[in-house]
């Protein structure tokens, strides 16, 4: 939203800057008219690329998860991810940010994230070569057909498919309505000089540069380029020198995300920018070779004059965009390591000292525009989250066992950052209830509220319940038998490996994983009976404090089977999520659990 009133500002500004030389022909214009025309038609703009990018991200959804699941380290691929990613979600920054998330989790390299960021500036070209189609004739034609069919369809993907088509419309209807809005400028002189000072590529550079880090939006600045050369405003090397300012200012929302975000979101948006500035600088020199190719290999018209400029100006401008990026990656493909080395170097891996506060890795606002991919980073956070609570349950028994103060204390403290990421990932998960989400999403978030309260009383289990037991038998100086404590520490490792398996099967929705902690259920309780007995037979043992120990035997019994049923729910909860076919012996084990 913010980025269209930005817009809004921006051409109400352009609007007022031209206002500025008018003279004695100011009168011949209606100024009211063409700013409301203008802003209307940018409206329905931009309303359309935001119908078309929620509808193509809910009908992509899961394709997109199969080709991020698939990511593998050949560069290439990278570059193709990159740029089906962006052509989809519409924005080269959510690749960004993803590019990120997938860098901390360890799921990619630095080398591998440039290779995406590559593609997601040939992905951001796809909306020029849209818009550069001049069907404005068919656009209403296109609203009423895709109003039909997202109103009047039964099936979601039908109505998604409706809304694309709807937004396509607006799109091209829009355009219309601002290059009809800047007819009147054709006669404009103050204009018409302003405009000739595009073709100093210096200054096209800068004025788009501003233009697109103010609003946000590199296919804003596109759509306002090619509606300009649909009235012939603009010659083509003016608007190349358009889309090479565009590309620059684009990395700015990349910039902006990476403020106080971990080194590895600096890297990533200090790699656009150096990619886009170096292949700006490349280019510039050779903007009339650009023109003059871009020219031979466009469609070209029988027309003359201004009429010729503006029927082939706004394709040529679309090619041109998209030939610059590709061209800058094929020519830097070779060099990612270069790269690579590059901004690890600017950006050195040295930890700063407020570092020690503690954070979420993964949580994003900007991936709430794309609700299947914000549910994706939560996964990564509740592994984050998970980690912290498997190592606590890791320490524990040990610290009860061999009774160290100093840990208990330590595993305390360790569960205050659990709580401070609980608190981020159920915040998070607030945010994205309140964005529209398919039945699919609304399901998963639910089931990923449920695993994250169940995570977060476990850590609260270790920490009230297991950490005071272990003060209170150092307290109370319980002593426990050899055997006492090696069919303790057996429970505890089993219990252990259900929790890792539970983690592991929310976070990579692997149902193998969460079959395997129902199917652990009956070593459990075998192993629970044999401990039960051993306390039986315990209390007939003549010594000191036997009914303290056998009620502290009991508690640390019960708590470990709790933190055992909470993996159990996790574990279920993974299955209603990931119904996918399993090996007939593995099913049925799981069921007779």
């Amino acid at each position: 939203m913010s980025h269209k009133i930005a817009s809004l500002l921006a051409v109400i500004s352009l609007l007022f800057s031209v206002s500025v030389f008018a003279s004695t022909e100011e009168a011949a214009i209606n100024w009211w008219e063409m700013s409301t025309q203008l802003l209307g038609g940018l409206a329905l703009f931009l309303y359309g690329m935001d119908k078309i990018s929620h509808a193509l991200k809910a009908v992509s959804g899961e394709r997109m998860q199969t080709v991020l699941a698939t990511l593998t380290r050949n560069r290439f691929m990278g570059v193709l991810t990159g740029a089906f990613i962006t052509a989809v979600v519409q924005s080269s920054s959510i690749t960004t940010v993803l590019v990120v998330g997938f860098i901390s989790a360890g799921l990619m390299s630095m080398v591998q994230s440039i290779g995406i960021i590559m593609g997601a500036n040939i992905g951001s070209t796809i909306t020029a070569q849209i818009i550069a189609f001049k069907i404005t004739k068919l656009s209403l034609i296109m609203i009423a057909l895709g109003f039909s069919l997202d109103f009047f369809a039964k099936k979601a993907v039908f109505r998604q498919y409706g809304r694309t088509l709807m937004g396509m419309g607006l799109i091209f209807f829009g355009m219309s309505i601002m290059s009809d809005a800047m007819q009147p400028l054709r006669s404009f002189e103050p204009f018409l000089v302003l405009m000739q000072h595009m073709s100093n590529p210096l200054y096209g550079i800068l004025v788009a540069t501003a233009f697109t880090g103010l609003i946000q939006s590199s296919a804003a600045t596109t759509g306002i380029v090619i509606a300009m050369a649909t009235q012939g405003f603009i010659s083509l090397p003016a608007g190349i020198a358009l889309a090479f300012g565009a590309n620059i200012g684009t990395c700015v929302t990349a910039l902006l995300a990476s403020i106080n975000k971990p080194r590895e979101a600096v890297r990533a948006a200090v790699v656009h920018v150096l990619f886009n500035v170096v292949g700006v600088l490349l280019w510039v020199a050779f903007i009339p070779q650009m023109a003059d190719f871009v020219a031979w290999l466009s469609p070209a018209s029988d027309l003359s004059g201004i009429e010729k400029l503006a029927a082939e100006t706004p394709r040529q401008i679309a090619n041109a965009h998209t030939f610059f990026n590709v061209a800058n990656t094929v020519l830097f493909i070779g060099f990612v390591s270069t790269f690579a080395r590059l901004v690890e170097w600017l950006i050195p891996d040295e930890p700063l000292e407020q570092t020690t506060l503690v954070s979420s890795k993964y949580l994003d606002d900007t991936l709430l525009k794309t609700p299947y991919l914000a549910l994706d980073q939560v996964r990564l956070e509740l592994r984050h989250t998970g980690n912290h609570i498997c190592q606590m349950m890791e320490q524990v028994m040990p610290a009860i066992l061999e009774g160290q103060n100093k840990k208990l204390k330590k595993i305390r403290q360790m569960d205050d950052t659990v709580d401070d990421l609980y608190g981020y990932i159920v915040t998070y998960l607030g945010k994205i209830s309140q964005t529209e989400l398919t039945e699919g999403q609304t399901n998963e978030l639910m089931t990923l509220i449920k695993v994250c309260n169940e995570l977060e009383e476990i850590g609260d289990t270790i920490e009230t319940h297991l950490v005071q037991l272990g003060r209170k038998r150092i307290k109370e100086h319980i002593q426990m038998s050899p055997e006492t404590k090696r069919l303790l520490a057996r429970f505890h490792q089993i219990i252990n490996i259900t929790l890792e398996l539970a983690v592991d099967a929310i976070t990579d929705e692997d149902p193998k994983a969460a079959y395997e902690v129902l199917m652990m259920q009956a070593d459990i309780s075998t192993l629970a009976d044999k401990i039960h007995q051993h306390q039986i037979h315990r209390l007939t043992v003549q010594e000191p404090d036997r009914l303290k120990l056998y009620t502290l035997e009991v508690e640390l019994l019960d708590k470990l089977k709790h933190i055992y049923a909470l993996s159990r729910q996790i574990a279920q909860n993974t299955l209603q999520l990931s119904p996918s076919e399993l090996p007939t012996e593995l099913a049925y084990a799981g069921h007779q659990t």
